[in-house]
C-alpha cells in the first residue's frame, strides 16, 4: 500500500472528489484533508453521508463543503462549480472518480452519458478554478482501460466500453491541459474488495470475485486504492499519463 500523504503537505491546497460520500471518493477525500487540503466531497442522493463525512474532516483543521450535484446534468454540475469558486475560489486537485452504469432502471445509454459526456462537462467546467501546478486524476478500472485487448465479463462489458470511452476523450485534453500548467493522470485499478461494482458482479456472476483475486494473487481493498488514487495526485506525472494499480499480468496491453 503506498504511503498516506504527509501531514500538513496539502495545507493550503483545495480538492474535490466526485461521488466521494463513500467508498473509494470517500477515502480519498479523507486522505486529502489528512494532509491539511480544503475537501469538496461530492454526492448525488447520499447527503447524511456526505455531511457526515464532512464533520469528522473538520475535525482535522480543515474546510470541508458538501455539494450535492447529478453529474449527468450540466446546470448541476456549473452550480456545484459556482459554490466551490464562493467558498474557496479555486480548485487544485480535481479527482474524477463518480462512475456508474449497473444500475437498474437507468436509460440504455446512461453509462456512456455519465462515464464520458458527464466526465468532460466537469473538467469543462473546472478548468476556470484549476491554476498552474494543479491536478486533475481519472479513476477507472483494468477491465475498462484494457477493454480493447481484453474481454471482460458480459455483465461489465456496458460499463468497461462507457469507462474507455470516457478515458480516450479526458486523454484528448492532454495537451490543452499540460499548456496551462495541469497534469493529468489515469489511475487503473484492478477488481477492489468492498466496492459496489464488485459486490454487483459478484451477484450477477457468482464466484467472480475470488476468481479473480486467484488469478491476481491478491486484490487491494477500497483503502488501499484510495491511498493510490490520492498519491497520484502529487507525484510526478508518468510519462504515459497512466497509474496502474494492482496486477496486470492477464491483460493484454495496447
Amino acid at each position: 500500500m503506498t504511503d498516506v500523504l504527509p501531514a500538513g503537505s496539502l495545507a493550503g491546497k483545495v480538492a474535490l472528489v466526485t461521488g466521494s460520500s463513500r467508498g473509494i471518493g470517500a477515502d480519498t477525500v479523507r486522505y486529502f484533508a489528512e494532509a491539511g487540503a480544503d475537501v469538496v466531497i461530492n454526492f448525488r442522493n447520499k447527503a447524511p453521508r456526505a455531511e457526515k463525512l464532512a464533520s469528522q474532516l473538520r475535525e482535522l483543521g480543515v474546510r470541508a463543503l458538501v455539494v450535492g450535484a447529478d453529474l449527468t446534468d450540466p446546470a448541476s454540475v456549473a452550480a456545484m462549480f459556482e459554490q466551490v469558486q464562493q467558498e474557496f475560489g479555486r480548485l487544485d486537485i480535481l479527482v474524477l472518480n463518480a462512475s456508474g452504469g449497473m444500475e437498474s432502471g437507468m436509460a440504455e445509454d446512461y453509462a456512456l452519458t455519465l462515464n464520458r459526456d458527464a466526465q468532460l462537462n466537469v473538467l469543462g467546467a473546472a478548468r476556470p478554478l484549476l491554476g498552474e501546478g494543479s491536478r486533475v486524476v481519472f479513476v477507472t478500472s483494468h477491465q475498462a482501460h484494457f477493454i480493447r485487448t481484453t474481454p471482460t465479463m458480459p455483465e461489465y462489458e456496458p460499463v468497461a466500453l462507457s469507462k474507455r470511452a470516457g478515458e480516450d476523450a479526458l486523454r484528448e485534453h492532454i495537451p490543452s491541459l499540460a499548456e496551462q500548467g495541469i497534469g493529468f493522470t489515469v489511475v487503473s485499478g484492478d477488481m477492489i474488495e468492498g466496492t459496489i461494482t464488485a459486490t454487483l458482479l459478484e451477484r450477477a456472476n457468482p464466484g467472480a470475485i475470488s476468481a479473480r483475486r486467484e488469478d491476481a494473487g491478491r486484490l487491494y481493498n477500497v483503502s488501499e486504492f484510495a491511498a493510490e488514487v490520492a498519491q497520484a495526485a502529487v507525484d510526478p506525472v508518468p510519462a504515459d499519463n497512466t497509474r496502474l494499480v494492482g496486477d496486470v499480468s492477464g491483460f493484454a496491453g495496447e
